[in-house]
Order: structure tokens, then sequence, then C-alpha cells
């Protein structure tokens, strides 16, 4: 087998380049053919010592091999296996824009190769160029976008390829895009709203800890070096904190162990799938933090399957695909209960109610939806009704988690005051009646 560069042209005109594997000339012309293509030119590799190789794809884009290993046939790449776990995913802020891009040159009237080409010398962060140099080498040697987008799973999700693959069938590729770019927006803009609202807290909490850190290590001994120069019994509160601040500068390390054992503790049993499930559980029935996590994995479950029933996708695949991006594993089993029965030719309102999860509202607007017979419309409505309510929620928690947070701190640094001045008091008193 030897690789042929060719030159072809479209039903419509259009110059088409590209590469195949054939025995000869004639094998490589009727297997360009096959693809729908004019043959123009077809180049045979040149003859010599390098040319007589067996192999030349290590000169060709990442195989799906290569792909799925974290393209380990670039160089450098064996070595970044060593320390790297695998590719990193893109965020949904980067399959965002490079869906929005690729629709935008689609609806330019670029042909899918040529707009695939240009998406090589677009700048898009997260997904290098050599994706869409892989994916153009696959749409011209007759493969779908959506069998090219699947030869790189690492990169798109199940989500991004059913749903090529649905708009493919229907002929509204780009607007199928389009849509993706809006529905990957959505979640980036909910994600990075709730990461927002834990900064302040978290700040918070650091700068409190390492306050209470700062004095119970280093001004609190000094304030000792006074007391231990006075033979007055110290108040009980005031040998309270010079206990726990000599265990602090003494036995700091074994703190730090205990903290490093039960963090390990804590990773190894919410990797079990019990451990993970009485985490999700525990999570979900929080008083303040459950809501604004109900809410958002309500509003995900929702704006993912009617994106993906609003695109072609069948209910019983957007169900899977759904599962599978819900993070949450109570979640996952409901939903997954619900595809079984769903299997069975029940409706998708009852198997949810079922559940016992699920709020009701969201259940009467799907059976809604199954009597009008337009459920991704009511899928749709759910989820601009959760995610207005998570924007409120995660105000709300966030008004209420920073003065919690304020009076938690004072009454700590009030308590070692008190501490302090109790004893200050005591010294006073004491010198006073000499």
């Amino acid at each position: 087998m030897a690789q042929f560069t060719y030159t072809a042209r479209r039903r419509t005109g259009e110059a088409v380049d590209g590469t195949v594997d054939a025995a000869d000339r004639a094998a490589a012309v009727l297997q360009i053919e096959r693809l729908g293509l004019l043959p123009v030119s077809v180049s045979a590799p040149k003859a010599g010592p390098k040319a007589s190789k067996p192999s030349t794809k290590a000169s060709r884009p990442a195989t799906p091999a290569a792909s799925e290993a974290g393209q380990s046939g670039t160089p450098g790449g064996g070595f970044r296996q060593l320390f790297a776990r695998g590719p990193r995913r893109p965020k949904l802020q980067e399959l965002a824009m490079y869906t929005q891009q690729l629709a935008n040159l689609l609806r330019a009237g670029m042909p899918l190769t040529m707009a695939l080409r240009s998406m090589e010398s677009l700048s898009t962060k997260g997904i290098p160029s050599e994706v869409s140099r892989q994916l153009k080498q696959d749409v011209t040697e007759g493969r779908s976008l959506s069998d090219a987008m699947m030869r790189q799973g690492h990169v798109f999700p199940d989500l991004v390829i059913n749903m090529v693959r649905a708009g493919e069938q229907s002929g509204a590729l780009e607007e199928v895009l389009r849509r993706q770019a809006t529905h990957f927006e959505r979640f980036a803009e909910v994600q990075t709203k709730f990461k927002a609202a834990m900064i302040y807290p978290a700040v918070v909490c650091v700068v409190g800890g390492a306050l209470v850190i700062f004095f119970m290590t280093v001004m609190l001994p000094k304030f000792m070096t006074l007391f231990d120069n006075t033979r007055i019994e110290l108040p009980a509160l005031t040998r309270m904190l010079i206990s726990i601040s000599n265990f602090l500068s003494g036995y700091w390390w074994a703190l730090l162990l205990a903290l490093g054992a039960g963090f390990v503790s804590f990773r190894r049993y919410r990797a079990t799938p019990a451990g993970r499930a009485t985490l999700d559980r525990i999570v979900m029935r929080l008083p303040v933090v459950g809501g604004v996590v109900r809410l958002n994995l309500f509003g995900q479950f929702a704006r993912t399957l009617s994106t993906l029933l609003q695109n072609g996708v069948p209910v019983l695949q957007a169900l899977r695909i759904t599962e599978q991006v819900i993070p949450n594993v109570v979640l996952k089993e409901a939903i997954s209960a619900t595809r079984e029965a769903v299997t069975d030719g029940k409706t998708l309102a009852q198997p949810l109610a079922r559940s016992r999860l699920f709020p009701q509202l969201m259940i009467d607007l799907i059976k809604i939806g199954e009597e009008t017979g337009d459920v991704p419309a009511a899928l749709s409505n759910v989820a601009d009704t959760y995610e207005n309510d998570l924007k409120v929620a995660l105000a709300a928690m966030t008004n209420l988690i920073q003065p919690v947070i304020i009076v938690a701190i004072a009454v700590v640094v009030g308590f070692m005051l008190l501490g302090v001045m109790s004893a200050m008091f005591k010294i006073t008193e004491s010198i006073a009646t000499r």
C-alpha cells in the first residue's frame, strides 16, 4: 500500500485536496471516484530510499490510535504520557467558541472541508489545530463529520457527536452547531456564577483562619512571657488558649498529618460507588447549598435533554447522553431507571415521578409537553425556570453565607481577645490590691 496525494473537484466545482492509501494509481483513482469526487491529478509517492519505507503514517495527522493515546504520535507525546494522565478535555467555553466559529464559516457558504481547513488557522483556545486538521482529513476521505469527531473522542463528548449526527441527517448542521454553542455558553455562564458566588466566602475563611493561626502561634506566646512572670492563677479561658497555642506551636506537624490523613481517607471514600452516592445525597440535602445544587442539576438535566431532543436525537440515546453529562450519582441512577422504563414503552413523566427526586413542577410540565407533542419545548421552559431560580438562589446563598462567616470569625477572635484581656484584668486587679 502506498499513499497517493490527489487534487479533485466536487460535483459543485469546488476543489478538494487529500491523500488516499491504495495499491496503485488506478486503485487510488477508483477510491477517489467512490468518494463522489472527480480526480484532477493523482500523484504517486516519489521513489527513493525514504519513500520505499512501508510506514508513512507518522507524517500524517494523528490517527485514531494516537488520538486515544493523547496524540502520542506527535513529538514529545510519549514523554508527556509519562507525566500526564491524558489529554485535557476542552472546557465548555472552548467548545462553544469552536462550534460557533465552525457554524459561522458554514453560514458564510464555505464547504465543510474548506471550513475545517480555515479552523486550523483560527485561534481556538483549548482545541489544537491538529484536531481540525484530522477532522478535515477524515471528511475528505469520505467520513461524516460526526464519525470524524468520534475518532477525536478525547476532544468532543458524546453530546456534540450525536447532535452533529442528527444535524447531518436533518440537513441543518449549521443550525445545530449554533445551538451547541448556545448550550455550552449557558452552562459555562452558570458554572462561572456558581464559582464566583463561592469566591468571597472562601477568601474570608482563608484570611480569617490565617489571622487566628498567626495570633495563636506568634502573638499569644509573647503575652505568655508576661503571664509567666506573675504568680497569679490565670482564668480558665486563658489557660485554654495557652494550651491550644502550645499544641499548635509544638505539634503542628501532627495536625498536618491528621489533616492529610483525613483528606486521603475522604478521597478514597469518595472514589467508591457507595461513598460517592452517599456524599452526593448529603450535598443535595444541605440546608442552603443543597437547594442551589438541586437547581443546578435539574436545570442541567432539562437543558441537555431538551437540546438533544430538539436536534433529533432519539429519546433513549438522549437520556443515555444526559446521564453521562450529569455529575451527581443519585441523579444518574434516577435517569438510568427512567431510561429503562421508557424502553418498556412508558412515558417520560411517569418514571421521573416514580424516582421521587425530580420536582413536581418539572414532571407536570413534561406531562403537558407529552400531551401536546412538544416535550423539547417543555424541557426548555423547565430549564429556563430553574436557571432563573438558580441566579436568585446563588445571590441569596451568598448574602446568607457572608454574614455567617463574618460572625463566626468574630466569635473566634472575640474568644481569643477575651482570654487575653481577662488575664490582663486579673493581673491589674492583683497589682491594685497589693
